[in-house]
């Protein structure tokens, strides 16, 4: 290992040395390192982050473990993305008790506020269906002042509450966040509409809408249509089309602030007989965006909504009337319907519409391109995939990521393209990006499997040279390959248990 090291060493340049290190072991080596070169020196935070959030990257579970109790013990101030950082770490491992224990421990670190790490460990126990994890801890850790605001993780309670159909309990925690010193905001209702909407709980949404029109929509604010799209369209599903076109005249003037003006436009006439369904719900849509004041947000709201729910149709619609009303649709309208494409296996559209429609609303970014990639590679595509990555580099400010090249290798492995899985990895180590230690494995034995046993080793050692430790199924496969006859194949595995 060589490093040249500064006269004088700051933490923002050891970070930036580490970072530059393709093994992880060696950026450990370099962080002990500083402190007997340089007496004067001492670790701060961020560099404790740095670190940490390499060995994390790695799987370096035990290096990782060994450095945050080395930052207890200088009791630097650290910031809570270090432990968010680590906590993730545990739980891609499977360590949820880990996660916990060290959650847990923050309070002996010299670190004032624990919110995000928090939010973060609920989130993964809601995500592991550990709800009584997840409500024991809130019990215990919710009420301190280092966790600065409770809403966002009484929204993850609300949230797990109706995914598993409990929106009766998920409504009482929504009515105890005034005793919790909260306040709901948007996403509270839009979760605890949705579930009671699910649930059929009718009369509990609409009270529930009339509470949100004196309480965050005073304003009348474009993004709450979404909530209101939601107990519209459960009023018509349940063939009360009557009630629902009663209570979108008051979201229009109690809830959108809809001015009278906006009301000559409309005919909200047709969709008082329910004899087409899908019909009044085009109907609403179109009063909802109408109704009001014309808005980017309300319109970006409405489109992404549909998409995500996989109404391409009605969304196109609602972008058509966007465009026309004078408003460029942006980047995050046209990921969700990209996603909503290749969701549907319609990757085709999703590959005209980055090539076709984004050009001259606005320039597709790096996520749009991996929604695309990653739709064709589903679809065996990925020879096409790998062109788009030349005209990635063409574009202005739209280099691949890490994602990106990881989408890539996946899919070409995927179809036995091993040769060309192997080009891009060489391009994605060029750029800096180190890959997981499973790309490794599932490259070296695919390599194997067709007689590349030169490449494989040439990987195997690169991996090594990384600090990652191959399966040793990746081992018995190398030897296998390398053996002439069944004896040799058994002796060698035997040798390398």
């Amino acid at each position: 290992m060589i490093v040249t090291w500064p006269r004088l060493l700051t933490p923002t340049h050891l970070s930036q040395i580490m970072r530059n290190q393709k093994n992880p072991l060696t950026a450990l080596q370099i962080f002990k390192e500083a402190k007997y070169k340089f007496p004067n020196y001492g670790h701060n935070g961020p560099v404790y982050a740095t670190i940490i959030g390499i060995l994390g990257n790695a799987g370096r579970i035990c290096e990782m473990k060994e450095v945050i109790d080395w930052m207890k013990e200088d009791s630097c101030e650290c910031k809570d993305s270090v432990f968010v950082n680590a906590i993730k770490t545990y739980a891609r491992a499977g360590l949820l008790d880990e996660a916990v224990s060290l959650f847990k421990s923050i309070p002996q670190f010299n670190c004032v506020n624990r919110t995000e790490s928090f939010n973060t460990l609920l989130q993964i126990l809601v995500n592991e269906s550990k709800l009584i994890a997840t409500h024991r801890l809130f019990l215990e850790s919710s009420y301190g002042w280092e966790v600065k605001s409770r809403i966002c993780s009484l929204n993850l309670l609300m949230d797990a509450l109706c995914q598993r159909g409990c929106s009766v309990l998920a409504l009482q925690v929504f009515l105890e966040m005034n005793y919790q010193g909260c306040y709901p905001n948007k996403e509270s209702y839009r979760i605890l509409m949705k579930g009671l909407c699910e649930d059929r709980r009718l009369n509990e949404a609409t009270h529930l809408l009339y509470s949100m029109f004196w309480r965050i929509s005073q304003k009348g604010s474009g993004e709450d249509v979404v909530v209101y799209r939601t107990l519209l369209y459960t009023l018509c599903d349940n063939r009360q089309v009557e009630k629902a076109v009663e209570i979108l005249g008051k979201i229009l003037r109690k809830g959108l602030k809809a001015p009278k003006r906006c009301f000559h436009h409309l005919d909200l006439g047709q969709c008082s007989t329910g004899e087409d369904i899908e019909g009044t719900k085009r109907l609403i849509n179109e009063a909802l965006i109408r109704g009001g004041i014309p808005s980017l947000v309300s319109y970006s709201a409405m489109a992404i909504d549909l998409y995500n729910e996989g109404k391409i149709s009605e969304a196109n619609k609602v972008l058509i009337q966007m465009q026309e009303t004078g408003f460029r649709p942006t980047n995050l309208i046209y990921e969700s319907k990209l996603a909503a494409l290749c969701r549907g296996g319609n990757v085709d559209a999703a590959v005209k519409v980055i090539e076709e429609e984004m050009e001259g609303n606005c320039v597709p970014n790096v996520r749009a391109y991996n929604i695309v990639l990653k739709g064709l590679c589903n679809e065996r595509k990925s020879v096409l995939a790998v062109e788009y990555l030349k005209k990635m580099a063409k574009k202005l400010g739209c280099n691949a990521d890490k994602e990106t090249y990881s989408i890539l290798i996946d899919g070409l492995c995927c179809e036995s393209r091993y040769l060309e899985a192997s080009e891009v990895l060489q391009e994605m180590l060029i750029k800096s990006y180190w890959p997981c230690v499973d790309t490794y494995n599932i490259l070296i034995r695919g390599l194997c499997s067709v007689g590349r046993q030169y490449e494989a080793i040439l990987w195997l050692e690169e991996m090594i040279s990384q600090g990652m430790k191959p399966e040793l199924s990746v081992w018995n496969l190398l030897v296998a390959s390398e053996c002439s006859n069944l004896t040799d194949i058994e002796v060698c595995s035997q040798t390398f248990n």
